[in-house]
């Protein structure tokens, strides 16, 4: 066999340019570039070296034979001529991996067997030994790429992809592979930092991949110096000598790394529930003195200026998997921004997204970028120096005042305290110096406008709330068409819906001017960013917006006339409390005193609890979901009430149809349209209006009021009713202000017997 070999280095998309680097450095010849892949010549001891100490590659191949091939018969006699007796043993296992396509072959599948055929019909002895396939841990791996009409015959020196350092056991829900992050640390220029005495923080850690990785690119640790099971580790080519030697060399210098004084290697994780695995990673990678791991939300992280720190800030923030997320993103990344000013000045940064819009938002400038793909998503990475002159102000600054900012920066830091110590020799510490104060992130033209906007809505609704008492009203609802917006206050917590934009509207334009207003809200508003909740509201089929779109569980407890009502801003598309119901409540409670009500389509029955404030005789609620009258009973129970209220579980329509009872006082708010597998048939409210009413006029005793709204935009109201029934549209007086800007609100009845 020759002693120098062709190889194939196969890596994730995106970084040849970086494992070429590697590669040549690690002592590979020729080295080309391919589409996840370099090539070039070797000999065995390079190619041992690139398996040992490779941080970017997938595998490394050891190419056996070219041959051309026209058709599988051409694939067949070319794999049977490798004398395959040099390689492995009759009774060995093998795997065959085959990529391409062409030559009569277009199934993977039967390229692979093809090859398997050869190789077992070539080992097969007389007395019937062959080799057998194992494909989770054969003796030989055998890879057969098709590359127009020529194959390349390899054998897979790696066995596992090279990623898998044997450290990650227990991993988050969107992990990077460690090749991936290696590549990250290596462009974001941590190994000229770390060899500086540099510090490493990751603000958002997961499970510490970022981390384990820096610190063995630190502390010269070959990454699959653990590794145990290697694809040469059976293969009769091997040269264990030769291994043994290189082997020991790189525990020698892993041993003298870790020897040196530790850099500062921290990350902090916000959900409880990563810091253990991240600490087990850690502690597998025999890292546990130079890494600690934190539980922490992005702005509890703390450099340590008091030692003239420095070093990278490296994260890889969510990027908002589902629609809408994105944007409650926005405060993620703008708190990352205001954490980098505040406690990171002179740091590099090294934010690795998949959303670049977002990264745009931090308010820092990125002095480059760089392209990568995590798996199919592209990603950016961007590299920023955290200095006075990056921020973003949102006006250009002249390179005078660069300068003078810069000398400022120098002169304060010339006044820094000179150490002193007292007369026992120890060091006088100096008084803490006062908490730097952020500086509100400046907004966009059309940002500071929609600011505008809403500190004009707060300040005329927040007088008339005031006055009537109300914690809860709709501050802007899309009064400007291009932010298309409903926003409310809870308290002191903001909850807000983006209605999907038209499709006539750019995404992109769409994108940003939500990034825009939501930028505003906390400043417009003056509330905190943890508090505000950001939903996406589509054209909602059937049910959906009465589903659960998450499982936080928070409620929070609002007044309204006098009772105390749960809210839930995160769980569901609405919250528990449809605000522009609020005159029909407070109708309700003033109507109620001594009489009988009915509350159809109950929803989490605050009507019903206003109606039990009033002093109605008895209250009945009826809804199909199980989930909101568990709601309901916990609204009457917060308030007293107990005994005298009834809540039903059933369709509308049935219970309707076997009830007997009468009442003196009726509510009826329907959904437009509901089609739950719990009850029989589909409910269209333009469709069925007729034979809702007349079931519940049916139940109405004589002098009794019943009152019907819905929220359909296209509802027209049956013209017969108005023959049979007294009815009078009395929507104008169920707007409150903070509705008026929204005609379409609702529109409500009241309706008695004639």
């Amino acid at each position: 066999m020759s002693d120098r070999y062709e190889i194939f280095l196969t890596c994730p998309k995106g970084l040849e340019g970086l494992l070429i680097e590697e590669a040549v450095g690690l002592g590979l010849e020729q080295a080309r570039e391919h589409t996840s892949a370099v090539r070039g010549m070797a000999d065995m001891e390079t190619a041992y070296r690139l398996c040992l100490w490779s941080r970017l590659a997938n595998r490394v191949l050891l190419v056996l034979k070219r041959f051309p091939m026209k058709d599988a018969e051409d694939l067949y006699h070319g794999v049977l001529d490798v004398d395959w007796q040099d390689h492995m043993l009759a009774d060995g296992t093998l795997a065959v991996e085959f990529s391409g396509h062409g030559s009569g072959i277009d199934n993977t599948h039967f390229g692979a067997l093809k090859v398997k055929d050869a190789i077992v019909d070539k080992l097969r002895t007389p007395t019937g030994e062959r080799p057998s396939v194992d494909k989770l841990n054969p003796d030989l791996r055998i890879h057969l790429r098709l590359d127009r009409g020529e194959a390349i015959l390899s054998l897979d020196l790696s066995g596992h992809s090279l990623h898998q350092r044997g450290y990650r056991l227990q991993q988050g829900a969107a992990p990077l592979k460690e090749n991936l992050a290696a590549a990250i640390l290596i462009r974001s220029g941590w190994p000229r930092i770390a060899a500086e005495g540099g510090a490493l923080a990751d603000p958002m850690c997961g499970v510490g991949t970022f981390l384990v990785e820096a610190a063995m690119i630190a502390a010269d640790i070959a990454p699959n110096l653990k590794r145990e099971q290697w694809g040469f580790t059976a293969w009769l080519g091997h040269v264990p000598a030769l291994w043994r030697k290189l082997h020991d060399e790189a525990l020698a210098r892993a041993q003298a790394g870790l020897a040196k004084p530790p850099l500062w290697i921290r990350g902090y994780e916000a959900d409880p529930r990563l810091i253990q695995p991240g600490r087990n990673n850690v502690e597998r990678a025999g890292l546990s003195d130079w890494i600690k791991i934190y539980q922490g939300e992005v702005g509890t992280f703390e450099p340590r200026p008091d030692q003239n720190q420095k070093g990278l800030v490296i994260c890889n923030p969510p990027y908002g998997e589902r629609l809408g997320d994105e944007a409650s993103l926005l405060y993620l990344y703008q708190n990352l921004g205001e954490r980098l000013r505040q406690a990171c000045l002179n740091w590099e940064a090294a934010v690795f997204t998949g959303a670049p819009d977002l990264g745009k938002r931090m308010g820092i400038r990125s002095h480059k970028q760089y392209s990568f793909w995590n798996g199919a998503l592209p990603c950016k990475l961007l590299l920023i120096k955290v200095l006075p002159d990056q921020f973003v102000t949102g006006e250009r600054r002249t390179a005078e005042q660069r300068q003078v900012e810069r000398e400022q920066a120098q002169a304060a830091a010339d006044e820094a305290p000179v150490r002193q110590y007292n007369k026992n020799g120890n060091p006088i510490k100096p008084a803490p110096a006062p908490a730097p104060v952020v500086e509100q992130a400046r907004l966009s033209e059309g940002g500071q406008m929609f600011a505008n906007r809403l500190q004009k809505n707060l300040k005329q609704l927040g007088k008339w709330a005031k006055r009537e008492g109300i914690e809860c009203y709709r501050v802007y609802d899309a009064d400007m068409p291009e932010y298309s917006l409903a926003i409310d206050l809870y308290q002191d917590w903001v909850h807000v819906q983006e209605y999907a934009a038209p499709k006539s509207v750019d995404p992109e334009k769409a994108q940003a001017r939500l990034f825009d207003a939501l930028a505003a809200i906390p400043q417009a508003l003056n509330v905190d960013k943890s508090r505000v909740v950001i939903k996406r509201r589509e054209r909602q089929s059937g049910t959906k917006q009465y589903e659960r779109q998450s499982a936080q569980g928070q409620f929070t407890e609002v007044r309204e006339g006098g009772i105390k009502l749960l809210v839930n801003l995160t769980d569901y598309l609405d919250t528990g409390l449809f605000l522009d119901h609020r005159p029909m409540r407070m109708r309700i409670q003033q109507e109620a005193a001594g009489k009988r009500f009915l509350n159809l389509f109950c929803y989490t029955a605050t009507a019903s609890v206003h109606a039990a404030k009033g002093g109605a005789r008895s209250t009945t609620s009826v809804d199909l979901s199980k989930t909101y009258l568990d709601w309901a009973r916990r609204n009457f129970s917060l308030n007293g009430f107990s005994d005298k209220n009834r809540l039903e579980q059933g369709d509308v329509m049935a219970w309707l149809d076997s009830c007997r009872d009468e009442f003196d006082l009726i509510f009826i708010d329907p959904p437009t349209f509901s089609n739950s597998k719990r009850m029989e048939g589909v409910f269209d409210v333009q469709r069925d209006q007729v034979q809702l009413l007349d079931l519940a006029m049916a139940r109405l005793a004589p002098g009794g009021v019943l009152y019907f709204s819905n929220n359909f935009r296209k509802f027209q109201l049956d013209e017969n009713l108005a023959a049979r029934y007294q009815v009078e549209e009395i929507t104008a007086k169920t707007i409150d202000p903070d509705f008026a800007r929204n005609g379409k609100i609702h529109r409500a009845w009241k309706i008695t017997a004639r």
